[in-house]
This record gives structure tokens, C-alpha cells and sequence, in this order.
């Protein structure tokens, strides 16, 4: 799939990369600690997949959508932890279908930090297209920039909210 939007953001964990866990973070998320990291975010969940991976369910507004996230583990490490989804999108242009890769990352600074590193990209499905040129739409481009600028302010406000709890947890020696 065509990625279509990607944005990338970083913050500074002050812990050592030894009390941090990434995927353990991700999959026990609970909801009122999702919606303290963003405007946006509306409600988390964990459950398991058909074929018994870990999933994270997100469901938050971007702009003008509605993002229900069923993201499924694809790496699973304490320094790094990489999932994705096919998400539905509700939008004043109809429902459809968006991919999503969520990728979180830590690098060690010095023995008492981190820099966190959260990317998200969102890519292309043929239900998206289909959406597209159903409303006339031929030249994608004005799309991704709009998209594009709604991810980056989104994980712009959310990183260092993410930051601050995950090193909330790890300081409290919750993985440990």
C-alpha cells in the first residue's frame, strides 16, 4: 500500500532505557490514560486477534475523522514496538478504509534518558481510492498535504504527552 500521510515525532524520557517497555505500554494503555495524551483521543482498549496477537484499540478524531484503530503487534520489543491497522474512517466524505502503521521507538541519550521517537504513517486502500473518485477526486495531492498537516499537529500534541506517561511508568518501576 501507498503510503499517503506520515509524520514523526521526538521527545526526551528522563529514565534509563532499562525501566522503559514500549510494547508492554502499548497493550495495557488504559482508556483515560490514552485520552490525557491528546485532544483527540476519544477511547484505548487491548484484546487479541483471530490469529492470537496482541491488539490495541484506539479510537480517536483527527480533523475532520473518526479513526477506530485496531492495531495488531508486528514487533513487540521493550525499545521498540511496531503495530498496524486497517482502520475505519468516518469523515464528512463517507466511511471507508485507511492503513495504519504505528511505530514507537527509544534511543538511549545517556544513562538517565531516552529520546522517543513516535511515527505514524497512513497508507492508501482501495476503499480510500474508491471514496475519492466516487467524490471526484483525481489529483491526490491537495488530500495528502490536508492529511498530512492533521497527522503532524495530532503527533505533535500527543509525543511528549506519551513520553511524560511512559516515563511515569518506567520511573515508578512498573517493568521492572
Amino acid at each position: 500500500m501507498e503510503v499517503i500521510s506520515e509524520s514523526s515525532a521526538t521527545a526526551v524520557i528522563n529514565a534509563s532505557i532499562e525501566t522503559i517497555d514500549l510494547t508492554e505500554w502499548m497493550f495495557t494503555l488504559k482508556s483515560h490514560e490514552y485520552q490525557a495524551c491528546s485532544s483527540a483521543h476519544i477511547a484505548a482498549g487491548s484484546s487479541i486477534s483471530v490469529d492470537g496477537k496482541r491488539m490495541s484499540i484506539n479510537v480517536e478524531q483527527v480533523a475532520d475523522n473518526l479513526l477506530i484503530q485496531n492495531y495488531i503487534e508486528e514487533v513487540g520489543e521493550k525499545d521498540h514496538c511496531r503495530v498496524s491497522s486497517i482502520s475505519d474512517s468516518f469523515s464528512p466524505a463517507g466511511r471507508t478504509k485507511l492503513g495504519v502503521i504505528w511505530e514507537l521507538k527509544v534511543e538511549k541519550r545517556t544513562d538517565k534518558s531516552c529520546e522517543f521517537i513516535n511515527q505514524v504513517k497512513v497508507l492508501m486502500t482501495d476503499e480510500f481510492l474508491s471514496l475519492l473518485k466516487a467524490a471526484g477526486v483525481t489529483d491526490l495531492n491537495p488530500i495528502k498535504a490536508i492529511m498530512e498537516q492533521n497527522l503532524s499537529a495530532h503527533n505533535q500534541e500527543e509525543t511528549p504527552l506519551f513520553a511524560k506517561d511512559i516515563e511515569s511508568k518506567a520511573l515508578s518501576g512498573i517493568w521492572v
